[in-house]
């Protein structure tokens, strides 16, 4: 059987249920959704989708370095919104922190969040 290791860093905030930021299996990595909590577990950008993707995006990569990867070794996103009318300011930020040849991505309307955020982001990378 193959080994599944847990990945956790004090960088990104502490899982909120019975889950791992990320596990590490067969040279990838699988990302637990991350919303915009900081690594004290606060909330930042309640609302305002542009901060809160920014907060995302830095958990994920917290989490993604501390696994052996990074943001550049994602293979795939997906993206869950509390609104589509969201997509464009999300996408903004989205695309100063990934860059070509950017990851898959699928993007969802979810009925609702954790916590209420307006964004969640799961990644799929490689592990360099």
């Amino acid at each position: 059987m193959a080994s599944r290791i847990p990945v956790q860093t004090d960088d990104a905030p502490a899982a909120i249920g019975p889950y791992s930021q990320a596990i590490v299996a067969n040279g990838m990595v699988f990302t637990a959704g991350q919303i915009a909590l900081n690594a004290r577990g606060e909330m930042v950008g309640d609302g305002d989708v542009a901060a809160e993707t920014r907060q995302v995006l830095s958990n994920l990569a917290a989490v993604l370095e501390e696994a052996g990867a990074g943001l550049d070794s994602v293979v795939k996103t997906t993206v869950f919104l509390a609104d589509m009318e969201d997509f464009a300011a999300m996408n903004a930020v989205y695309a100063q922190f990934f860059k070509a040849p950017y990851p898959a991505r699928a993007a969802v309307q979810a009925a609702r969040l954790p916590k209420d955020v307006r964004v969640e982001i799961e990644a799929v990378a490689l592990v360099k």
